[in-house]
């Protein structure tokens, strides 16, 4: 018998229901991925499960004694005291059974009973509050959004706890790879109809995008056949004498069909604004230092950014990560060392944007002030037309920012950034509260941006699929650049020294260790950068051949000395980057190999 059960069950406000005649079964030992665009009622068919709110018509039927607990997406009202008061909130057992449940928990999850609640970081209140959910020792776990805000770290942690130790769960997500790493069923939430797919999320992609094909396919033909009853039955009068009346009913039934019918919610389009580019050289920095009294940040980091690099930043919460942003835009000075930036830098920031959104104002007014044009690559667009690019709705464009989702102030933010031409792209967590195909338009618009990128995130596919080099922060103000993305990053970083026998545990029945699985295989930015290397080393050579064939001219050292000197450091700097072609072409073969 399942778990928890959904019969044709309907919520909304009115017609079209958010949540028209869906069924669902919940089976005990499955982990259930529910995935759809934004607004669509992803969060309401979690609070029906959970029953804080009641369907407007169908039925839930519940195992007896079945226990639901949720993760909230926010911080609720009234979290204060310590972490084992926060934990405990809400256990009704007795003073020992619930200390000694509290006290497990606690243990498992890393946390410390007595800290302040108040003085934890975004991440650590929400491994707390999910504590507190796993307290209640659930038959089914709800989890909305459970990434969101986390670090890479405490994602992986997540992970890892989640394969152990629950065994049924439905969550909300749109970390593509602990969607990978966990669910073992995908849920499609669209048009207030839930679809099913028994697979991993790759193969969901795939059946999902011919099943939208078909549905298209099936609505041409259907719009073509009321197109032509639509002109037979505006005929002449002649035509009406002789009218089938069978053909007029069957008319009427198609005009109630297409009345009925639910069109899929748009794509979002993202186009930047073209600017002028900038110079070879971006941002070289040398010897950089900052601190906040006594602590560290950034120490003796180096780096030369050049046009076209596209650099991801990762480190726990709290690391410094905006701040080493900051540093090197020049927007704060460095305790020592230097930031040089090169020319023609046009920056669009978008953690800046974030401060400037007006919660009073208007969709519209953010965008436009009091303007009904706004300006893009040079031609005049009406603001509401501009919005409309990103779904939203004349309607919507009117309303106060105050009331906007999460993923619509994501959209907002994006729309915002777009108006300002840029040639310097400073992302910082772009993808949160993002669905997913919004969030792979993104991927494949910053991925074709001719311009250099700075990227905080926290989402490993994203930046497996974005960046060229990682800065890492590795402690006590340790910044270490590393080639390619997340899973190169695995790769390249120093490992652990190996567990001792009794250290050592088996992986849980049902788990895929994602590093281990990693190793063995190149990844797909690796492939396509292992291919590139071949032509990248020829040419770096090349210039290099040409470079010490004008040095050895003895004419050359009667140039001026700014030339020379110029020349010699650019052949160091050829000399360096062929050494670490060749590393890297070495390091992704043995990989390949493996």
């Amino acid at each position: 018998m399942a778990l928890i059960s959904m019969h044709e069950v309907k919520w909304g406000f009115g017609e079209p229901y958010l949540i028209d005649g869906v069924s669902l079964h919940i089976e005990r030992g499955e982990r259930v991925g529910l995935l759809g665009r934004n607004g669509v009622g992803k969060s309401s068919l979690l609070r029906l499960l959970n029953g804080e709110i009641r369907p407007d018509g169908g039925q839930i039927v519940r195992q007896q004694g079945l226990r639901v607990a949720a993760l909230e997406q926010e911080v609720p009202a009234g979290c204060d005291g310590t972490v084992f008061e926060v934990v405990a909130r809400g256990l009704n057992d007795d003073d020992w059974s619930r200390r000694q449940r509290v006290e497990s928990v606690l243990s498992r999850t890393g946390l410390d009973p007595a800290a302040a609640f108040a003085d934890l970081s975004a991440g650590m209140k929400r491994r707390v509050l999910f504590a507190r959910t796993l307290a209640l020792s659930p038959d089914l776990l709800l989890l909305d959004e459970p990434t969101n805000h986390l670090d890479i770290d405490s994602i992986v942690w997540m992970e890892a706890f989640l394969l152990r130790h629950v065994k049924t769960l439905m969550f909300v997500t749109h970390d593509r790879l602990f969607l990978e790493h966990l669910a073992t069923r995908i849920l499609e939430l669209d048009r207030g109809r839930l679809t099913s797919y028994a697979c991993d999320y790759q193969t969901y992609l795939q059946r999902r995008d011919a099943e939208l094909a078909v549905e298209e396919r099936h609505q041409r033909h259907f719009d073509k056949k009321l197109s032509l009853e639509e002109a037979w039955i505006r005929q002449g009068i002649k035509a009406r004498r002789t009218r089938n009346e069978g053909r007029v009913r069957a008319l009427e039934a198609l005009r109630e069909v297409a009345r009925r019918r639910r069109a899929r919610t748009g794509l979002v389009h993202l186009e930047t604004q073209e600017a002028e580019r900038s110079g070879r050289l971006v941002i070289e920095v040398d010897g950089l230092a900052y601190a906040y009294g006594k602590t560290p940040i950034v120490k003796d980091f180096s780096t030369t950014i050049m046009r076209g690099d596209k650099i991801g930043i990762m480190g726990p919460n709290g690391a410094g990560k905006t701040t080493l942003i900051r540093l090197l835009l020049g927007e704060i000075p460095p305790d020592s060392g230097t930031v040089r930036h090169g020319v023609n830098l046009q920056v669009a920031y978008y953690d800046q944007l974030r401060t400037r959104l007006d919660e009073e104002k208007t969709v519209a007014q953010n965008i436009a002030t009091d303007n009904d044009h706004i300006v893009f690559n040079g031609r005049k667009r009406h603001v509401i037309s501009y919005l409309q690019d990103f779904l939203f709705s004349p309607e919507r464009c009117r309303t106060p920012v105050k009331v906007l989702s999460g993923g619509e102030r994501n959209r907002l933010m994006l729309a915002a950034l777009f108006t300002q031409p840029a040639n310097v792209l400073v992302l910082d967590e772009p993808t949160n509260d993002l669905d997913a195909e919004t969030l792979e338009l993104l991927e494949e618009m910053v991925a074709s941006f001719d311009g250099t990128l700075l990227l905080i995130s926290h989402d490993r596919s994203f930046l497996n699929h974005i960046v060229t080099s990682t800065l890492v922060f590795e402690g006590n103000g340790r910044v270490i650049e590393y080639a390619g993305g997340y899973d190169d990053w695995l790769l390249q970083r120093p490992q652990p020294p190996a567990p001792s026998a009794a250290e050592a545990r088996p992986t849980p029945k049902g788990s895929r260790p994602p590093d281990r699985e990693k190793s063995k295989r190149l990844t797909f930015s690796q492939k396509r950068e292992l291919e590139a290397l071949p032509t990248e080393i020829e040419a770096l050579e090349a210039e290099q051949r040409d470079l010490q064939n004008v040095m050895a001219d003895p004419a050359f050292y009667r140039r001026g000395r700014e030339e020379i000197v110029s020349r010699q450091n650019r052949l160091k700097e050829l000399e360096d980057l062929i050494t670490t072609a060749y590393r890297r072409w070495e390091v992704l073969e043995a990989s390949g190999s493996v």
